[in-house]
């Protein structure tokens, strides 16, 4: 494995990086729609980005929807960089931030089903039905959290 860095972010700091992340991955490989990705809450979320020798090739981002819930969303690593952990090093980043907080009982993703099992293997459970979002399958997975 390559050594992977990743940085805590805000979105106006790091725009250019993580618009082409995910416009490369969502958009470009698989058509989902600019609207739906670039949805309004960037500025309010905290943006993580995963550098390989220097260069930006993953990003992700925690959104709170609710008092005690954190989100992961966004989750995206560049093609010529897959395979290499950086999807789970970003995730086990954000999931740590989101545990050092000490104030979020849970964590939600929305996982496309096809790497559902990424997901599984850092403790996130399916939760309801499969549904399409962006045009692609996904299931929404929870991580409860416990302080002691």
């Amino acid at each position: 494995m390559k050594n992977i860095t990743i940085k805590i972010t805000n979105y106006s700091d790091n725009l250019e990086a993580i618009k082409k992340i995910r416009v490369n991955v969502f958009q470009k490989e698989q058509g989902v729609d600019p609207g739906l990705e670039f949805d309004g809450n960037d500025n309010y979320c905290l943006h993580f980005l995963a550098y390989v020798d220097g260069k930006p090739v993953g990003t992700t981002r925690i959104r709170y929807p609710e008092k005690s819930t954190a989100k992961i969303e966004r989750l995206a690593v560049l093609n010529h960089a897959r395979g290499q952990g950086i999807g789970t090093a970003l995730m086990n980043e954000a999931i740590a931030f989101i545990q050092e907080q000490k104030k979020y009982n849970k964590i939600l993703i929305h996982a496309q089903v096809y790497i559902q099992n990424l997901y599984e293997k850092l403790g996130f459970e399916p939760i309801g039905d499969r549904f399409i979002e962006g045009n692609i399958l996904h299931i929404k997975m929870v991580k409860f959290i416990s302080y002691q």
